[in-house]
Order: structure tokens, then C-alpha cells, then sequence
């Protein structure tokens, strides 16, 4: 899949030329970031960079787009002024590929072409994957990460200071750092607290603080122990998952990483990408349908599960999508 491919961003004049009419409300609104046709005129001009400004400008009159990747830059040029590549969506750039192996493989060079554009490699390049439930998130980041680390093994410099015989990427799930059901249990409303464990009301059911240390661990240490979840006792196990000194590309994957509230956005600014799976939420549900029903659950008790809980859960995440610098549009696998 080609990935290459820009156009410059029109002048002042050309995008009040070429501004909406008033009477079309959902396309005179780009605040608001919303995914709108390319027909529209509104484009999103925007730096790879993680803290770049996001700013709106409107397409010059003959231009030809391709969906891009950024060109990678080095970890030295990041706070400083560059030129900004343009899309023809607003919001990040968007990848849609025929299939999520093509999405895979896309996102798996993209990260490898970045990693060798760093001038410290004793440094770690971590992104932040996030979603709804059942939109694939461990997946994509398992999928990656296989993809990065067979691709280094196979296409490694001999002058290289890193062994090719070790991984290089590694994932870390987000689930280690639910709250134990003990500490739900000693909450004021029980009940309420496990029904609505990673729901809608519920970044509360986590343990935000551990997180971001750990991720500050990981960024000065260059190592650190975090923990997993079993999902059959319900618990996290600590210090189940080892993010060893050779691992340089780190894929964190979860629900609520790119929320702004309280520990999150401290959380959403440790990660040197933030990328977003964007699905319908009706196919996200019906897979989050069939994985309760496949965990026990009976058909009506995961129905229920999926009204009170995952749904909401899924429309609240779905808004954070406005804070990533990439967004991949799932495929059905």
C-alpha cells in the first residue's frame, strides 16, 4: 500500500473561497473534527509531530491526495518548527487498507522507519494504542509488534548496537491496572463498582497513578515490571509482564489512553505516538457480544452487559479519538 504523498496547505483566500455554506451545519463545524467527505473542502493540515497544533485550511483548487504516513523524523526535531503535511479529512491522517494484514504490515514499516530515524537508541519510542471495546486493539498491537520484531531480525545493520537475535518491540496492555476486586468491594456502593468496572463512569476502576508510574518507569529506567489481568479470577497479577531494556519500541494498548481527564492526560502525554482504531460501534458491540457469551455468560446477561455497560463505555472512548496523531479505520477480520 503506497503510503507516500502530500499536497500544500491553500492560502487564507482560498479557504474562504472555498468555506462551506452556512446551511450545511455539519460541514461548517470543523472545531468539532468530525469525519466528513472529501467533497466538503475541509482538510486538516497537521505534523506527525506529538505535540504539534492542530490547525483547519481548506484544499487548493487541483491537487491529487493519497492517504500518507508522515515522513519520519528524528527525536531531536521534534520541538522545533517544521513544515505540515495536509490531509483530505479532518482530524489525524486515516489508514484504510482491503485488510487488517494490510494494515499490519503498513503500520509495522512505519514504526520500523521512525525507530531508525532516532538518534538515542537507548531511549524508548512509545505509542499509545486506543479504542473502543472490540475494536481490536490487542490485535492490532500483537500483530504489529510480531511484524516489527521479524522485520529488525531480518533487515538489521551489522553495526548495529542492538542484537538481532532479540525482539525489539513488545506490548503492554493497560487491563494489569484495573483495581483488584477487593478494593472495589471496600467502594461505597460494591454493586455499583463491579457492575460498572471498565464502563462508561468507570477510568475510576482503574489505577491511573500506578499506571503513569509505571510508564515514567519505563521512560528513565528503561525497563520496568508491570502487571497483567486475569480475566478468569478477575484480578491483576503483579509484576507479570517484564518490558526488558532491549525492547525500544513499547505498543501500550487500551481503552481510556487518550482521555483528558485528571492522571489520563498526564497518561495520554507520555506516549511519543497516540493512535486510535476507529469502528462502528454496532460491530464493535456484537463482538463484545460474542466474547461474553463465549466467557459463559448467557445470551440475555451479555445483551444486558452490552446496554449498561459496554455500549456507553464505547461512545465515551470514541470521543477521545479527536486527541490521535493516527487513526485506523478497522477492517473486519
Amino acid at each position: 500500500m503506497e503510503l507516500s504523498g502530500s499536497i500544500a496547505c491553500p492560502t487564507a483566500a482560498q479557504a474562504r473561497l472555498l468555506r462551506p455554506p452556512a446551511d450545511l451545519p455539519w460541514l461548517a463545524s470543523p472545531p468539532q473534527r468530525r469525519n466528513v467527505p472529501a467533497s466538503s473542502g475541509y482538510i486538516s493540515c497537521r505534523s506527525f509531530a506529538v505535540r504539534s497544533k492542530v490547525t483547519k485550511a481548506m484544499p487548493s483548487l487541483s491537487v491529487s491526495i493519497q492517504p500518507a504516513f508522515p515522513q519520519p523524523v528524528t527525536r531531536a526535531t521534534w520541538k522545533k518548527k517544521h513544515n505540515v503535511t495536509c490531509y483530505q479529512r479532518q482530524g489525524a491522517p486515516q489508514i484504510e487498507a482491503k485488510s487488517m494484514e494490510e494494515v499490519y504490515d503498513s503500520l509495522a514499516e512505519h514504526i520500523l522507519s521512525v525507530f531508525k530515524s532516532i538518534d538515542n537508541l537507548d531511549s524508548k519510542y512509545i505509542v499509545g494504542l486506543a479504542g473502543p471495546p472490540g475494536a481490536g486493539k490487542s490485535t492490532v498491537a500483537s500483530e504489529v509488534v510480531r511484524r516489527v520484531n521479524m522485520r529488525w531480525s531480518q533487515k538489521h545493520t551489522k553495526d548495529s548496537s542492538l542484537n538481532s537475535n532479540e525482539d525489539i518491540a513488545t506490548m503492554l496492555p493497560m487491563d494489569g491496572f484495573h483495581l483488584y476486586r477487593s478494593q472495589l468491594d471496600a467502594m461505597k456502593d460494591p454493586k455499583e463498582a463491579h457492575a460498572r468496572r471498565g464502563s462508561e463512569k468507570a477510568p475510576w476502576t482503574f489505577n491511573p497513578s500506578l499506571f503513569l508510574k509505571c510508564l515514567q518507569t519505563l521512560k528513565e529506567e528503561g525497563s520496568v515490571y508491570a502487571p497483567s489481568f486475569d480475566h478468569g479470577v478477575g484480578d491483576p497479577v503483579e509484576n507479570d509482564i517484564f518490558v526488558k531494556p532491549q525492547h525500544k519500541i513499547v505498543i501500550v494498548e487500551g481503552n481510556y489512553l487518550l482521555l483528558e481527564e485528571d492522571f489520563w492526560r498526564e497518561i495520554r502525554d507520555m506516549f511519543d505516538e497516540k493512535w486510535f482504531i476507529d469502528i462502528d460501534i454496532d460491530v464493535s458491540m456484537q463482538r463484545v457480544l460474542q466474547r461474553h457469551i463465549g466467557t459463559g455468560k448467557e445470551p440475555d446477561v451479555a445483551a444486558w452487559r452490552i446496554s449498561y455497560n459496554d455500549r456507553p463505555n464505547a461512545e465515551l472512548i470514541m470521543e477521545s479519538k479527536k486527541a490521535a496523531d493516527l487513526v485506523i479505520r478497522s477492517v473486519d477480520y
